[in-house]
């Protein structure tokens, strides 16, 4: 009888250790690109950004990974999301306060910064019907090689930097 407790209960040690061992090897696939958040102020207004942040790994980004003059995700996994909980102006341009999702056609020397209705959806299900608001950004090489895909909120807005790539965009509080 102590024999067979002492098996049942070597059996489950065993099967406890497959399934924790099986949950970390999901959670460590999981986060090849990250969940993260930014968030900041804006004049009054606050901005928040949802997005996935891959990692370099030694590859080749702009031009290879992200092809210039494609629409990209301007993250990983599900759409970037940008919201603002009051009117701002973008570039120049009035956004009406509200959650959109955040894609760019990358250039070498210039991107377009696109917000589109739709926030929540897969990255590649854009639809360009669906855009609110189209910018241009002058992209610049960053200070630092950044790993990991990272967007900031400043006072002047929002800067995206990846790889020795940074894209500012301007944001100003709607008058």
């Amino acid at each position: 009888m102590k024999n067979l407790r002492f098996l049942n209960a070597l059996v489950m040690l065993f099967i406890g250790i497959m399934v924790s061992s099986t949950a970390c090897a999901q959670d460590a696939k999981q986060k090849a690109s990250p969940p993260a958040t930014a968030s900041g102020k804006v004049g009054d207004a606050t901005i928040i950004i949802n997005y996935s942040s891959p990692s370099v790994k030694g590859r080749t980004i702009w031009g290879e990974l992200v092809p210039y003059g494609k629409v990209w995700r301007a993250g990983a996994n599900e759409a970037t999301t940008v919201t603002t909980d009051r009117d701002v102006m973008v570039e120049g341009q009035r956004l009406p306060a509200g959650t959109y999702s955040f894609y760019a056609i990358p250039g070498e020397d210039e991107w377009t910064v696109i917000f589109n209705k739709t926030a929540k959806q897969w990255g590649t299900q854009y639809d360009e019907k669906q855009d609110v608001l189209r910018v241009t950004a002058k992209p610049r090489q960053a200070d630092t090689m950044n790993e990991r895909l990272v967007y900031d909120v400043k006072n002047e807005g929002i800067v995206l930097r990846w790889e020795n790539l940074e894209v500012p965009v301007m944001v100003q509080a709607a008058k």
